[in-house]
């Protein structure tokens, strides 16, 4: 495991770091070739240099984001703030996490990317990447 991961999912309630430790085990099953990091205070996959999918600690629960989530068109996943094209979902349980959606979500994350990583060279505008 990623040491800065590990060391941030060992630092949550016991209930929030078996959600962590779950969500970390599933996307680096289903994204192998993603370089993993704690970014922003929290774990983040990136392809290439560009966030796809981390989660964090929040009020609401752990969110599960995926940076182009809103063109997977899932339901369950709900949009950001709209300025970006970003999607999540909270768990609050094990007994929350669907691990066939995450499969299919992590599979769309590596199909769908808009372009994060250069959003600042493009003053804010962001490119499909794929």
């Amino acid at each position: 495991m990623n040491e800065s991961i590990n060391d941030y999912n060992n630092s949550q309630t016991l209930q929030e770091k078996l959600i962590c430790e779950l969500l970390y085990k599933e996307i680096n099953k289903g994204l192998p070739n993603a370089e993993s990091k704690i970014w922003h205070g929290h774990p983040v996959w990136f392809d290439n240099g560009n966030p796809i999918v981390g989660y964090s600690n929040q009020k609401a629960g752990i969110r599960l984001m995926f940076w182009s989530g809103i063109d997977f068109n899932e339901p369950v996943l709900q949009p950001g703030t709209g300025k970006y094209k970003d999607a999540s979902i909270f768990y609050n349980s094990l007994d929350d996490i669907n691990t066939e959606h995450l499969k299919k979500w992590l599979k769309k994350s590596n199909d769908i990317q808009w372009d994060y990583k250069n959003i600042v060279k493009r003053k804010g505008v962001l490119e499909r990447l794929k």
